[in-house]
């Protein structure tokens, strides 16, 4: 579902300036799964003097033809869309539109995404969809400026995300302890994890050893807790 906004005739010299100023206004498009979404932030935007819709979609698979026909100069785009998920959408918009800017929407900003959506589609900010009106602008004029714009809580959990991935690698744990550890959450016994893995018993014990050590918990459970937190499963 979408649609596209249009100027109507000009028809005097003071209908042109009109248009005009019209034209200056920056263009948004907006791409989310969810109409109340799309219905939400065009209420927020209703009668801005700066800002217009060249056109809003629930189906992200619609995005480049629409961007073909109906030029935007900023893509506001959730992140969470199962058809075509928001940062293959900003990758594959940046290669061919690469003037679109980009403003990545979402209900968490989960660390790891941000940082994948940052460095493959290049994206000038990332809020949550929790935001009022006010910080919704504060990012689209920071954008529109040629800025970036990262929502606090985003921040924050880019920050969480960056010292969890140097734990991590501090830890060193190897490709072989993060299979094990995966099955280890899948309730595996050694026995199963040694068939899985087509090593034997006795190596099973060693990496689990090597693996309660490296990452200093003491039981299954905390093993767990710990590979959910540093994103391993």
């Amino acid at each position: 579902m979408y649609f596209t906004t249009t100027e109507g005739p000009v028809k005097d010299g003071a209908a042109t300036i009109t248009k005009n100023m019209k034209q200056e206004k920056i263009t948004l498009a907006l791409v989310d799964d969810h109409q109340i979404v799309i219905d939400g932030l065009m209420s927020l935007l209703k009668g801005n003097d700066k800002y217009r819709f060249a056109f809003a979609t629930t189906d992200a698979t619609e995005v480049l033809a629409l961007l073909q026909k109906n030029p935007a100069d900023i893509l506001l785009t959730d992140v969470m869309m199962p058809l075509l998920p928001g940062n293959k959408l900003a990758r594959q918009v940046k290669e061919q539109f690469p003037d679109v800017k980009i403003l990545a929407l979402s209900m968490s900003g989960q660390g790891d995404l941000v940082n994948e959506m940052i460095e493959d589609a290049d994206i000038s900010g990332y809020v949550l969809k929790n935001i009022g009106k006010q910080e919704l602008l504060k990012a689209l004029d920071k954008i529109a400026g040629g800025g970036i714009y990262f929502s606090e809580e985003v921040l924050g959990e880019m920050q969480r995300s960056n010292q969890r991935k140097k734990q991590t690698d501090e830890v060193h744990l190897t490709d072989r302890e993060v299979e094990i550890i995966r099955l280890i959450e899948k309730e595996y016994n050694n026995k199963q994890i040694a068939e899985t893995l087509f090593i034997s018993e006795r190596t099973v014990e060693t990496h689990r050893k090597n693996i309660f050590r490296k990452t200093a918990t003491g039981s299954i459970i905390g093993l767990v807790k710990y590979a959910y937190e540093h994103k391993l499963i």
